[in-house]
Order: structure tokens, then sequence, then C-alpha cells
């Protein structure tokens, strides 16, 4: 049963800065679910933590998103419910922005895999 819910994961998800957003909408993981509910929220100066944390939050509820992608610097925004986010899926995975290079010591999925092999 499990295997069949994986299954129905077909989606990447994507809370970022305009340029990283639009790159990837380009690359065509945009869809708009039966709900009319986009897989993508763009972050500017005028979206709002609270936005931001609905947003991430709705992902990682919906059953068809697989992995969630999230510029380091909006992660930090909202960096406690990331750090508490546990599931296997959705993933979260932190990438870079064009004016935010990455940083690893940030990355709290990076630090559970080098807790769990003792790095």
């Amino acid at each position: 049963m499990a295997a069949a819910t994986h299954k129905e994961r077909t989606l990447i998800a994507a809370i970022g800065d305009e340029d990283t957003v639009t790159g990837l909408l380009l690359a065509g993981i945009g869809d708009i679910d039966i709900h009319q509910r986009p897989n993508f929220l763009v972050v500017d100066a005028k979206t709002t933590q609270e936005q931001i944390e609905e947003t991430f939050t709705a992902f990682t509820k919906r059953k068809d998103i697989a992995i969630i992608l999230i510029n380091q610097h909006v992660a930090e925004v909202i960096r406690g419910i990331l750090d508490e986010y546990n599931a296997a899926f959705p993933t979260v995975l932190e990438i870079p922005s064009k004016d935010h290079p990455y940083d690893p010591s940030k990355d709290s999925v990076l630090k559970r895999v080098q807790l769990l092999f003792g790095d």
C-alpha cells in the first residue's frame, strides 16, 4: 500500500525567488491541481513569513508532491519548521539562488546526514 502512495507523488514543488521559480517553471515543473493550487511560490520582499510557512505546510500535506525545492535564503526564514520536518516524502532540498550561494552549514538535511554518518 505504501508503494502505491509513492507512485502518486510525481511533482516537484518550488519555493524561491523569481529567477529560481521561473527557471524551474520553464523546465516544466509547473502544475495546478484540481483545487486550483499551484506547486510553486515566488518569494519577494512583500512575501510574509506566514505565507512561506503556509505554503510549505500545504506542500508537505499534498499527496502528489515528491520533492520540495526551496532556496536556502528562503529556508532560513522558516528554519524552525524545516528543522522539525522529518518525513521522507515529500523530500525537502535546499538550493542556492542567483544572489545567495549555497552554505552547507545551514542545510538541515545535510546536518542530519552528517549526524547519521558521524561526520
